[in-house]
C-alpha cells in the first residue's frame, strides 16, 4: 500500500509536496477498482484532463471524485459494447447523413480506414504530387455539414471565454500593442537553417540494413560526447553484456524486453552498436540509482559492472552535454534592433486541427487569421494537420460536397478542398496584412501531402493549394531563424509520445519541463524508437533529418494535444499552443511578445558574439481561441 501512495505522489504531485489523504483516497481507491497501475491511473487522468478542459482539471477532492466517476462509466461504457458485440444486429441510425447500404460503421472506420473510400457516386481523377482523395457526390454550394456524431459539439460562436489568457510567461512584458500604421515592408527575415531538398526523399524506401546502421552511427556518435564532457579515456568503454567485475561506462540505446515493447522498470534493457557491443542487449538493474527516466531510443551513458555476465549493475547515469545556444555578432543585433525602431514582434503559433470533428468549417482557423489581420501580426506559425485524414467526417467521406472544382474543371479533390478551407482564410489574411509572414508545417495526417512518414517534406504543391506568397512552406521538422531568434519546429506530437512511454522514479519538477528536456538532451525531434504505438509513422532510415545541428534553437515550437503551455528548459522556450481546435470545443493558441536584445556596452566593446536570451525578453501567453 505505500508503494502505492509512493507512486500516486510521485505522478500526481512530482513538486514533492504530496497529496492530501482525502485526494490520494480517492484516487488508491480508483486504482485498486480496477486494478490498474498509478502510471495507468495517471495516463487516464491526463486524458481526462485533455477532455475537460483547463477549468476541471485542478486536482481537488471534489475534480478527483468526477474523474472516478468518469473512469467507471468509461469501464461501464466499454463492457456494454463488448456485450453488444456478439450476435446483435446493426439497427440504423436515425437522423444520420445517408451513407451508401454497404454496413459501415458510424465513423466508416471498418471498411473507410482512409479518406481513399467513398460512396459508389465519388469518382475523383489523380493528379500527380497530390494526395487526391475521391469525394462523394457534389451537392449545392455550401460548408454545412451533417454529423454523424452522437451528439454535438457547442456552436463555435457560443464557445465560452474566447481570449481568455490561460497562461502567461513573463507577465512583467506589456503584450504588443497594434501599430497605429502598418511597417512599410515585413519585419522579419526568415532564414531555413534546414536543407530542404533532403526531404525530398521516396518514403518507406531504405532497406533495413540501411535502416540498422542508422540505428548504430547514432549510438556512436555519442560516445565521443561523453567522453569529452565527462573527461574520460577511451579505454574505460567497454561491452555491458560482458561478464566483468570491472567498472566500465556503456554507451548504448534503451530498449524494452516485453513482447509488447512496453517499457518498465524491470524491462530495460541496453541495446549496443555492433562496434562497442556487437549489437548485443543486456538487461540493466537500475536498483541503485536514487532517480532515472528512461525512455525506448533513449541514448544513455551508464556507469557500471556486470559481474554475473546476467544483467549490468548501474550506478550512475552519466548526463549527455547539452548542444551550445545560438549567438549572432553585436553589430547584427544592432542593425536588426534599428530596424525594428525598439518595437516588440509581435508572433503568433497554432497547431492542427483546426476543425471540430464534427463540422468542416474551419471557425478556428478563420478567427485565428483574423486575430493576426487585426493585430498586424509579425509572424504566424502554423502546424498541422490541415485537412486531418483522421477527421470523421473526412475519413469516412460522409459530408455534403460543397462546389467546388479543381483545375481543369476536374471534379472537386482534396487540394481544392484546401483552397477553399485553409487557403480563404490565409488570403484574407494577407490581403488584411501583407507584411505578415506564415510559417506552414504539414503533419503525417495531412490529406495533401504525398508524404506519409516523418521526416515529411513539405507542401509542394503551392500553385494547386492557392497559397499566397506570404505563406512559406516548410518541411516536418525544421530549423528556421526570424531574424536572430532560431526556431525548432515539428509537428509531430513527441511530447504525447515520451508522456506515454517514458518511465521514472524518483524525478523531481513537473512532467511538462521534464518532457521537452529528454528531446533537447537527445538533440533530435523524436527520438523515441519504436516510434509511439499507433501515432507515428517514422521513416528511420531518414530520421538523420530530425536530428539538431550544433546549436540549441532559442524557441521550440512542439505542438501537443497535451495541455497547452509555455516552459524554459535548458535556456530553451517551449511553447506547445495546444490544438486549436478540440474534438468538440474550441481550443488554444500562443501569442508571443519578443522584444529587441537590448546590448550591454561591456559587449559591444568585446565585439564577441553574443546569445539571444529570447527566454528573458520575450513574453508567451497561451490563449482561448
Amino acid at each position: 500500500m505505500s508503494d502505492s501512495k509512493e507512486n500516486i505522489n510521485a505522478l500526481f504531485a512530482p513538486a514533492g509536496d504530496g497529496l492530501s489523504p482525502d485526494i490520494l483516497g480517492v484516487l488508491e481507491s480508483t486504482q485498486r477498482l480496477h486494478s490498474i497501475s498509478a502510471q495507468e491511473l495517471f495516463y487516464k487522468w491526463e486524458s481526462y484532463c485533455l477532455k475537460m478542459g483547463p477549468e476541471e482539471t485542478r486536482l481537488d477532492l471534489e475534480n478527483a471524485r468526477m474523474f472516478q466517476k468518469d473512469v467507471q462509466e468509461q469501464l461501464e461504457r466499454g463492457n456494454q459494447g463488448k456485450a453488444h458485440t456478439v450476435g446483435s444486429t446493426r439497427k440504423p441510425t436515425v437522423g444520420a447523413t445517408p451513407r451508401a447500404a454497404n454496413g459501415n460503421d458510424v465513423f466508416g472506420m471498418l471498411d473507410e480506414l482512409t479518406p481513399n473510400a467513398v460512396r459508389k457516386s465519388g469518382s475523383i481523377k489523380r493528379k500527380a504530387g497530390v494526395e487526391d482523395t475521391p469525394m462523394p457526390r457534389k451537392v449545392n454550394k455550401s460548408t454545412a455539414v451533417k454529423s454523424p456524431l452522437e451528439g454535438s459539439s457547442m456552436p463555435f460562436s457560443s464557445r465560452p471565454n474566447p481570449g481568455q489568457v490561460l497562461e502567461t510567461l513573463n507577465a512583467h512584458i506589456p503584450q504588443a500593442e497594434v501599430p497605429i500604421a502598418p511597417a512599410a515592408e515585413p519585419r522579419v527575415k526568415l532564414v531555413a537553417n534546414t536543407d530542404i531538398k533532403k526531404f525530398g526523399y521516396k518514403p518507406m524506401s531504405m532497406r533495413q540494413s540501411d535502416s540498422s546502421e542508422v540505428l548504430d552511427e547514432r549510438i556512436d556518435a555519442f560516445i565521443p560526447l561523453i567522453m569529452n564532457a565527462h573527461n574520460l579515456e577511451e579505454s574505460i568503454f567497454g561491452n555491458a553484456a560482458s561478464q566483468s567485475t570491472n567498472e566500465i561506462v556503456a554507451v548504448g540505446r534503451i530498449a524494452s524486453d516485453t513482447p509488447e515493447n512496453k517499457l518498465n522498470t524491470s524491462s530495460i534493457v541496453l541495446e549496443m552498436s555492433r562496434r562497442m557491443g556487437a549489437g548485443l542487449r543486456v538487461t540493466l538493474d537500475v536498483s541503485a540509482l536514487p532517480h532515472y527516466t528512461f525512455f525506448p531510443g533513449q541514448i544513455v551513458a551508464v556507469r557500471g559492472t556486470n559481474a554475473s555476465g546476467l544483467y549490468f549493475s548501474v550506478k550512475e547515469v552519466l548526463p549527455v552535454p547539452r548542444l551550445p545556444m545560438p549567438v549572432s555578432a553585436p553589430t547584427v543585433i544592432d542593425t536588426l534592433s534599428e530596424k525594428l525602431s525598439s518595437q516588440p514582434l509581435n508572433i503568433l503559433y497554432a497547431s492542427g486541427p483546426y476543425t471540430a470533428d464534427d463540422n468542416l468549417l474551419f471557425e478556428p482557423l478563420q478567427e485565428l487569421c483574423e486575430q493576426a489581420a487585426s493585430q498586424m501580426a509579425d509572424a504566424l506559425i502554423l502546424t498541422g494537420p490541415f485537412l486531418d485524414t483522421e477527421h470523421p467526417l473526412l475519413a469516412s467521406g460522409d459530408f455534403d460536397l460543397p462546389d467546388v472544382k479543381g483545375p481543369d474543371a476536374d471534379p472537386a479533390n482534396m487540394a481544392a478542398l484546401f483552397r477553399l478551407w485553409i487557403s480563404a482564410p490565409l488570403q484574407r489574411l494577407v490581403h488584411a496584412n501583407p507584411n505578415i509572414t506564415v510559417l506552414m508545417t504539414p503533419s503525417t495526417r495531412d490529406a495533401v501531402s504525398k508524404h506519409v512518414s516523418f521526416p515529411q517534406e513539405q507542401f509542394t504543391n503551392r500553385k494547386e493549394l492557392a497559397l499566397p506568397k506570404q505563406v512559406k512552406l516548410l518541411p516536418n521538422p525544421c530549423f528556421v531563424s526570424l531574424n536572430e531568434v532560431v526556431f525548432a519546429i515539428s509537428a509531430q506530437d513527441v511530447l504525447f509520445d515520451l508522456s506515454r512511454e517514458q518511465v521514472s522514479h524518483g524525478e523531481k519538477g513537473e512532467l511538462m519541463s521534464r518532457l521537452p528536456g529528454m528531446v533537447i538532451e537527445q538533440r533530435h525531434f523524436y527520438p523515441l524508437f519504436p516510434a509511439g504505438k499507433g501515432r507515428a509513422s517514422v521513416d528511420v532510415g531518414y530520421s538523420r533529418l530530425a536530428e539538431w545541428g550544433s546549436v540549441r534553437p532559442d524557441v521550440l515550437v512542439a505542438g501537443s494535444v497535451l495541455t497547452a503551455g509555455v516552459k524554459v528548459v535548458d535556456s530553451v522556450m517551449v511553447v506547445n499552443p495546444g490544438q486549436l481546435s478540440k474534438k468538440k470545443a474550441a481550443g488554444t493558441y500562443a501569442q508571443m511578445t519578443l522584444n529587441p536584445r537590448e546590448l550591454e556596452d561591456s559587449e559591444r566593446e568585446e565585439g564577441k558574439n553574443v546569445p539571444h536570451k529570447v527566454y528573458e525578453r520575450a513574453r508567451v501567453d497561451v490563449v482561448r481561441i
